[in-house]
Parts: structure tokens; sequence; C-alpha cells
């Protein structure tokens, strides 16, 4: 089995919920506590393995390149200054050189548009894609625990993470049939973008965290529009089920939806609680607040 080196973080889209805050910086760069979303999200596809990172980006997003670069003036002045844990800190969360590429999705096609603009980077080898607006807090991380659902399957396997979600909100997700359980995971039986919910075969989500073979991308260079006129990566995968095998799997761990208000600001209360150096002063705080 091939092993998957590579990951796709589509980091294309405007930002309009969090507007007036994203008219300048990328949402991908709203910070959870002192960490911005898509560093989060890097970190969890590095502890994966993952060894090449893949971003497509657009227009007013040179911002995301340049955290993921040296700023040798900032490196000076910490280096005047003698603050050598911020030096280290910031050259852990540098990807080495030559590992990270980025390229341009030059007009909003939706998130399959997306990842096809990264097909020369990918080529012909199955990849990861995470969404950067996602994030789930577990150690080991989601992507590390696809990885190890992965490497037991064998052949040509598609790995999809999911979570169950109240009957009430399943309209607004990528729904998936459930089939039989092979170890920590099962045999997806067909995916749904969106039903109604007495339509819909579960209440299993698609939760922005994919494995895919490279085939897909031949999916969507001929794929016409879906839902909103877009390319979607949900339609290219519903093809691509017909001639191989997908698998779910149930994750360990909370996920945030860090693209609507609620799930960024719960992402940071539950992120800086996790953190013995702010949780007892921040956890005080909270107590005051809420009364």
């Amino acid at each position: 089995m091939t092993p998957i080196r590579k990951a796709i973080f589509p980091v294309a889209g405007l930002g309009t919920r969090f507007l007036p805050a994203t008219k300048a910086m990328p949402k991908e760069m709203l910070p959870v506590v002192d960490r911005p979303l898509i560093q989060h999200v890097v970190d969890e596809a590095r502890e994966a393995g993952i060894e090449h990172f893949i971003f497509v980006t657009g227009r007013n997003k040179a911002v995301i390149e340049d955290h993921f670069d040296r700023q040798f003036e900032l490196e000076v002045t910490l280096k005047e200054r003698n603050r050598q844990s911020d030096l280290k800190l910031l050259s852990g969360d540098l990807p080495e050189a030559g590992t990270a590429s980025f390229t341009r999705q030059q007009s909003p096609l939706g998130l399959g548009h997306a990842v096809w603009c990264a097909r020369e980077l990918v080529g012909n080898e199955p990849f990861a894609l995470l969404l950067p607006d996602v994030l789930v807090q577990h150690t080991p991380g989601c992507l590390k625990q696809m990885m190890d659902v992965y490497a037991g399957l064998g052949g040509k396997a598609n790995v999809i993470a999911v979570e169950e979600v109240p009957p009430e909100r399943i309209h607004m997700y990528g729904v998936v049939g459930v089939g039989a359980q092979k170890g920590k995971s099962f045999a997806i039986t067909g995916m749904v973008e969106k039903p109604p919910r007495e339509k819909a075969p579960s209440n299993l989500i698609i939760t922005g965290r994919y494995i895919l073979q490279p085939e897909i991308f031949g999916i969507l260079e001929t794929q016409t529009g879906g839902a909103g006129g877009e390319i979607q990566i949900t339609d290219a995968m519903i093809t691509l089920a017909k001639s191989q095998a997908f698998h779910g799997l149930k994750f360990d761990g909370k996920s945030f939806d860090c693209g609507s208000k609620i799930g960024f600001l719960a992402a940071n209360v539950a992120y800086a609680l996790e953190r013995p150096d702010l949780a007892p002063a921040f956890r005080a705080e909270l107590k005051k607040l809420l009364g």
C-alpha cells in the first residue's frame, strides 16, 4: 500500500462569516488561543506523518505563506533579547525547506475545484485532505487515527472521518450510509449531500478529514457544478465509490466548526482549558463572567 505523504489544505475561502475581522486577514490565520487555525491543522497533519504540505490559496492569502516562512527581523530581535523559548517555538512550527507548496485557486468554484487545483503537486498517489476551519481536539489527532485505519485496509481504500449529529441538523451536512464494521472503521454504503432528515441514511456526517486516492482528480476534472453551482468533493466521492471502497471512521475527540462564530469561540475556550499555563486563571475568569 502506498503511504500517505502529502496533504492538501484548501485556504482560498473568503471567510465572509467573520467580517470585518477577515477583511484584511485570512480566516485561517484567526488565532485559537495563540496559534492560528491553520497551524493547529498543520500540527495535526505533521503528527500523522505528513511530509509535504500543499496549500491551495487565493487572493489576499500571502500572509499564510509568510507564516510558514522565516522572519529574519523577528528572529534577530528575539536573539538580541535572549528570547530562546520563543525562537525555539517559531522554529518548531516551520515546515522543513521544500516541504510546503502553494498553488492558486483563481476562481471560487468549490471545494472539489480547490482539490483539483493541487493535482500536479500531489501526483499519482493517495493524499490527505484537511479542512482548516475544522479543529479536532484529541491526542492522537483525527488524521493519525485515520492513518492507522488506512494502514489496516490494504488496496485502494478511501477513508472519511465521521461524527454523529442531532437529527435536526442532518440536512446541513454530507451524510454517509453505514455498512459492515471492520475494526474501528465501517464500510460506507452511500453518501448524500444535505439530505432531508427523513431521507438521511444515518446521523453520521462527513467531518472535514479525508484520505483519498488520486483517481478522484480525473473525476473532478470533468465534473459539473453541484449544490450552489460549485464543484463538490462529495459528488466526486460518490462517483469514485462506484469503483473503490470507502470507509468511515467515527473518530475519538471533539470537533469544532471554526467556520462559525460559536464553534470558533468554543474552540478557544476548550483549547485554553487544555493548557496548564492558562487553565487555572482562565477558569477563574470564566466563573466570574458566568456569575
